[in-house]
């Protein structure tokens, strides 16, 4: 090839290639940098709020009887049906009455023959007396007389024992009653078995009696927060009683079961145990509740949340505006010129609605990003649209924040 046609051919080569870069740089030029990223802020929410604690617990009953017999005999009678509520007082079971109606006619019977002797030996010493004056028996005969007639008067007091224990055999303890008011459980004894009774530990259970209304949780918490509660009981913020029950049932607590989203029943505080426990370092508390309709049961399990400071204000920021970064929390804060800046906070306990309380970071005039916080990084210019406002129409600027 020539060296003229070779020249040419490279020089239009480079031509073209500038021709092309330049094309590439003008479209760079006029794309230029990305818009601001969008995002949603909003003023910490400023409110008073108290500090809660949040436990575990079980209900208790108030009350719980083992249904058992005083006396040995055949069950001859139900009157429940298992798992119905019952009235103190009720009747719920029926020994055989008959061999006790045997006992007490023998022991009426053996307080007539005892009356009867005790008449002969009053009669017997008024005889004797009459004796005595005419000198007609001694002295020994008549103090044997007197004997007589005092043994007689003992044997009557002992048959009318025997006589009332046989009545309070036949009367009441043959009729087993519900000494408290609450749902029994199922019987343990069917009709026609022989029930043992007594007051040694080989007697036969028949049935037991829950009381539900009202009802008792149970919990535990820790030594310091134990001591935590002691200091507030000095403000007059008294967990429970500690001081001869000067602060009974002063602090109302609150709890939700498994199934509950939110802690929707009151209750107060009415015991706090003496002691420490020294296996798990934890103090027994207990709090009551209505339980009028019998939601409650026994052995349930529950979450108990009651004060654990005293009042005090605070910013509150909605829980999903709140950042992680390893251990650290943070909440990005768009500043003067509209950058994202992060702010490591302290963070409290939800408040309800969604918000966070934030303990310490955060001003209360500071715009914290509550919608986008995912798609800005920290340093990155973003567009702020204050929580609530309308967002700018076409051919409205948007307001600046400075």
């Amino acid at each position: 090839m020539p060296i003229t046609i070779r020249l040419s051919f490279t020089a239009t080569s480079l031509i073209l290639a500038a021709a092309l870069a330049g094309c590439g740089d003008s479209q760079n030029r006029a794309a230029g940098p990305p818009p601001p990223t969008a995002v949603t802020v909003a003023r910490p929410v400023q409110r008073n709020i108290v500090d809660q604690d949040e436990y575990v617990g079980r209900f208790v009953a108030v009350d719980m009887v083992q249904i058992r017999s005083r006396l040995s005999g055949y069950l001859s009678e139900i009157h429940f049906q298992d798992g119905q509520m019952v009235k103190q007082g009720d009747l719920l079971f029926t020994i055989d009455r008959r061999p006790f109606q045997i006992v007490l006619d023998q022991a009426r019977a053996n307080l007539e023959l005892a009356r009867a002797n005790l008449a002969f030996t009053e009669s017997d010493l008024a005889r004797g007396q009459e004796l005595l004056r005419n000198k007609t028996i001694t002295e020994q005969t008549f103090e044997q007389r007197t004997q007589a007639k005092r043994v007689a008067e003992a044997s009557v007091a002992a048959q009318e024992a025997t006589v009332h224990s046989a009545e309070l055999d036949l009367n009441e303890f043959t009729e087993l009653r519900a000494p408290v008011a609450g749902r029994i459980g199922d019987r343990q004894v069917s009709v026609g078995n022989l029930v043992t009774g007594g007051t040694n530990g080989n007697t036969t259970l028949l049935a037991t009696i829950v009381s539900t209304d009202p009802i008792r949780f149970e919990f535990t918490f820790d030594e310091a927060a134990f001591l935590r509660y002691q200091r507030l009981a000095k403000n007059g913020t008294a967990l429970a009683s500690q001081d001869s029950g000067k602060h009974l049932g002063s602090t109302p607590v609150k709890i939700k079961l498994i199934d509950e989203p939110d802690f929707g029943h009151e209750g107060r505080m009415d015991f706090v145990d003496n002691v420490i426990d020294r296996t798990t370092g934890t103090i027994r508390g207990r709090a009551e509740f209505a339980n009028p309709d019998g939601l409650f049961t026994p052995g349930m399990f529950a979450n108990v949340r009651l004060p654990a400071s005293l009042p005090y204000d605070a910013l509150l920021v909605p829980d999903v505006a709140i950042g992680s970064e390893q251990a650290r929390k943070f909440v990005l804060v768009v500043d003067a010129e509209n950058v994202a800046r992060p702010k490591y906070v302290t963070l409290g306990d939800l408040a309800g609605g969604g918000l966070r309380v934030v303990k310490d970071g955060l001003a209360p005039d500071d715009r914290v990003v509550t919608n986008g916080i995912a798609r800005v990084r920290p340093g990155q210019k973003v567009t702020p649209q204050e929580e609530g406002a309308p967002p700018p129409g076409p051919g409205k600027p948007q307001a600046s924040a400075d």
